[in-house]
């Protein structure tokens, strides 16, 4: 990459800009607020209400709407894996970064609001999930600015820190915008038009509140973190043109900084098991464990809770043992967890005097998965940022995007597997659970590829000769 720039622009302090009139602390939490907002889009309408009202029997049935959501959904992975890399080098090389984190964070909010047009009838299906892929798309592509601006608002010294004050926000602002979710549109506490559920106006207005709970917390970011300089003074190339340069670019990362390849390796597997954590969870506490839905969305809700402290507890550590080592430590956590969770099941025990059910079982492991959840996902994305070249970070976190989409399947997969070897050897209802051993399998596999790639250095950033 590119070694002509001024010693100065490659020390290891950060890429912020000085002279900006908006303190660090002031950048950092503008920064964070789009994480705060993003949750709006995650946990709402891809999680836990609008896809949930798409896959319902108002759009004709839900086998048929949840394979047609999928399918959408899938084909929205492989244009972010494609396109991903490219965005984010872009974005660098241009000078862009902040502009097109605003444009992508825009489309994401207009195609969340355009939702509230997907009345519950099946001639309206095709929209909603296109809708919601697209959605995907675009935040994807704002994500890949939005998590190489971290190198921009902190320094080599507080970088796991930062990160994980953003992943913090991130799961507070989604149990936030979950309760006024639940009291105003879902399970309204008093009556007003929000309230009517005549063609759904109830859960169509939860799309409006999305996007605007999005857009307006994203704003912050917009006005206090500077734009990235321009990289270079070379001509601008085309967009085909942009993936010759990205395969030369991959074979000088791995000349010189193989670790950093495999780093995006062993990471794009671990997150696919962190990733089937919160996807399953709900699934295994209903099906296995008996519980409710407003048992599983109380659990989401501590859940949520649990991940942002433990994000944040595992920021400090970040920045005083490593990335590696938080991460190493956040995965041998999960396994530990997620193996009681597998071995005990939904039987009554008694230990020391102590008597608990199954229901008590998932409550104390499955917030243990919550707590290390938050740290591995967070070191991870500073432990890139650290092997990030000056300017350039944004084409490695389109990398990162495009390796954990390119083994996304994995888990879900083994999850599947593993139920379906187990159902006609385990007793009525237990089959289920055997699906976290595929979970825990994935994990194990993220953490064997992870150990041998070396540590990034806490105090420089990476330099990556021009290729």
């Amino acid at each position: 990459m590119n070694t002509a720039a001024a010693p100065e622009a490659m020390r290891p302090s950060s890429e912020l800009e000085a002279g900006s009139p908006v303190s660090h602390k002031g950048r950092i939490l503008a920064w964070a607020s789009w994480d705060w907002g993003s949750a709006a889009f995650n946990a709402v309408m891809t999680t836990f209400v609008f896809t949930v009202y798409l896959t319902s029997r108002a759009f004709g049935g839900e086998d048929q709407a949840s394979a047609v959501l999928g399918a959408a959904l899938a084909v929205a992975g492989v244009a972010i894996a494609l396109l991903a890399p490219v965005t984010g080098q872009r974005s660098d090389t241009g000078g862009r970064r902040k502009l097109w984190l605003g444009v992508n964070t825009a489309a994401v909010a207009v195609l969340t609001g355009l939702c509230f047009f997907v009345f519950p009838r099946p001639e309206f299906l095709l929209l909603g999930v296109t809708l919601i892929a697209l959605g995907n798309v675009f935040f994807e592509f704002a994500g890949v600015n939005y998590n190489a601006m971290l190198a921009q608002i902190s320094t080599p010294r507080n970088i796991g820190k930062v990160s994980g004050f953003g992943w913090g926000m991130g799961y507070l602002g989604g149990i936030v915008a979950l309760l006024i979710v639940l009291q105003l549109f879902v399970q309204p506490s008093f009556d007003w038009i929000g309230a009517s559920t005549a063609d759904s106006l109830n859960i169509r207005l939860v799309a409006v509140f999305s996007a605007l709970w999005f857009f307006i917390f994203a704003l912050p970011v917009l006005f206090a973190v500077p734009e990235l300089p321009r990289a270079g003074r070379g001509a601008r190339l085309g967009f085909f043109a942009s993936y010759g340069l990205l395969v030369r670019r991959i074979k000088a990362i791995y000349r010189t900084s193989p670790h950093t390849i495999y780093f995006l390796l062993a990471s794009a597997i671990f997150r696919d098991g962190l990733a089937a954590v919160f996807t399953f969870g709900g699934v295994i506490a209903a099906g296995t464990f008996g519980f409710e839905l407003k048992d599983v969305i109380f659990f989401a809700i501590f859940g949520n809770v649990v991940a942002a402290v433990g994000a944040v507890f595992g920021g400090f550590l970040d920045d005083r043992i490593g990335p590696k080592a938080v991460i190493i430590a956040s995965l041998a956590g999960l396994l530990l967890a997620g193996t009681a969770i597998l071995v005990l099941g939904n039987g009554s025990y008694e230990f020391l005097g102590l008597a608990w059910a199954g229901t008590t079982t998932f409550w104390i492991f499955g917030l243990f998965l919550c707590l290390f959840v938050g740290p591995a996902q967070s070191s991870s994305r500073a432990y890139l940022a650290r092997l990030a070249p000056h300017g350039e970070s944004g084409e490695l976190f389109g990398l990162y995007a495009t390796t954990g989409r390119a083994v996304s399947f994995i888990a879900p997969a083994l999850f599947t597997l593993c139920i379906t070897v187990a159902t006609p050897l385990a007793a009525t209802g237990e089959a289920q659970r055997w699906g976290i051993l595929g979970i825990m399998v994935v994990l194990l596999a993220g953490l064997l590829v992870l150990l041998p790639v070396k540590a990034p250095d806490r105090t420089e950033i990476a330099v990556v000769p021009a290729a």
